[in-house]
């Protein structure tokens, strides 16, 4: 359903991504994982559109994008397709729960409000924070808000998942909970990938693993061959640090 070829991005004369290429199938749910700095939310920008690549092209849907060309239209439309769910929530903090989910629904894709609000009580239930929908981010912990936007990135019905680290900033009693709600969405089929530091996840939910490095991808297979058998020895030396 998506297929990356070649990206390229640069910040001045800094190289961050190298000819990056990737294919992504319906249901993959693709762990990311690499050193800090090694591109990994620049890649997952550059497919939303967050950041603009250099070059490179993008198939989604059979459409063909050079994303250094995207027309504003081009964007706008394959961003009605994507969700983005990032490291540090990005909710409305005078907008309670409810309103933080149905504000995309209502003012970027027209939708009449009782609609919308039944769209998202209906996310927010699948996150299990129906019962906070009138509450605001001030009033919610860390994983609560991050659950709320993944509630948020579900509402707008998309055919994949961006996950920039979505656990990063959460202590490991929120972490469990966000991603119980991950692993759920694994289980029904929801196409995701997922920039991570958490590597059971990777190993137990994900189906498929890329790691990299310095702007390149260093190795990339199934999540069982990957931490059973890694191939490259930069790929030993990583997972070895996590091991030990």
């Amino acid at each position: 359903m998506l297929e990356i070829k070649n990206i390229k991005k640069s910040f001045g004369q800094t190289d961050v991504l190298h000819d990056v290429s990737l294919s992504v199938n319906k249901g993959d749910v693709i762990a990311i994982l690499g050193p800090s700095g090694s591109g990994k939310t620049t890649l997952l920008r550059c497919l939303n559109f967050l950041e603009k690549a250099d070059g490179g092209t993008m198939t989604f849907d059979k459409e063909t994008i050079e994303l250094h060309k995207a027309s504003k239209r081009t964007i706008a439309r394959i961003r009605k397709k994507t969700a983005f769910v990032f490291q540090n929530y990005n909710l409305f903090a005078n907008k309670t729960a409810l309103q933080n989910v149905t504000e995309g629904l209502i003012v970027g894709r027209k939708m009449p409000k009782d609609e919308a609000n039944k769209i998202a009580h209906e996310a927010l239930k699948k996150v299990g924070m129906e019962d906070r929908s009138d509450y605001y981010p001030s009033q919610l912990s860390g994983g609560q808000q991050q659950r709320v936007a993944i509630a948020r990135a579900i509402a707008v019905n998309p055919e994949i998942i961006y996950f920039d680290e979505p656990t990063s900033a959460l202590d490991p009693e929120l972490t469990v909970e966000v991603l119980a709600v991950m692993k759920r969405l694994a289980q029904e089929g929801m196409t995701m990938l997922v920039v991570t530091h958490e590597m059971n996840f990777a190993r137990t939910v994900s189906n498929r693993v890329i790691f990299m490095e310095k702007g390149v991808i260093v190795e990339q297979g199934s999540s069982k061959e990957f931490f059973e058998h890694p191939k490259e020895m930069r790929t030993k030396e990583f997972l070895r640090i996590f091991q030990e």
